[in-house]
């Protein structure tokens, strides 16, 4: 209230919200280290490793740095584990890795992804049903003669007599 110009206001409000030049470089500087850091954590996915990188050039661009497309999609494809090396050597030879976007990196790789976790569960369902009939031949294996269609054998009526009520 107290700046007579709207010029001088704005500057005012600018150095308040967004800090003085010096403050915007080492908060870039800052962002730009935990860019470079960056790495994709085994047990994580796609899309939580998208949001992390989003975060990070957003706040960059919100404080009046830019970072090319190129820049980003490179890194997110060097940081990258390596059960995504075949989808990486794929894009490598089918596109111009200059002029993809991260938009298009992340759907392809969110599409491996899921390819692989589709596989991964027939397995594990597969491996569930061999095991449950693993124990199905047991059991049957294990009472093979005790039972027969509710026929029993000469032993078990011996074992057992009827019921006299």
């Amino acid at each position: 209230m107290a700046c007579k110009t709207a010029k001088e206001a704005w500057n005012r409000l600018k150095e308040e919200y967004q800090g003085s030049d010096r403050t915007r470089q080492i908060q870039v500087l800052n962002l730009k280290r935990e860019f470079e850091s960056l790495n994709m954590q085994k047990d994580e996915t796609i899309s939580k490793y998208a949001d992390r990188i989003s975060l990070i050039i957003n706040n960059i661009r919100h404080l009046g740095d830019e970072f090319t497309n190129k820049q980003i999609v490179e890194k997110v494809l060097v940081t990258l584990p390596e059960r995504f090396e075949s989808k990486i050597s794929s894009l490598e030879e089918s596109k111009d890795l200059s002029k993809l976007s991260l938009g298009e990196l992340m759907s392809a790789l969110q599409a491996q992804e899921h390819r692989r976790a589709m596989k991964r569960e027939k397995f594990i369902e597969g491996a569930f049903s061999i095991q449950k009939q693993k124990g199905k031949q047991k059991f049957h294996q294990k009472n093979k003669g005790k039972h027969d269609g509710g026929n029993y054998s000469g032993d078990v009526k011996r074992k057992f007599s009827s019921c006299k009520h």
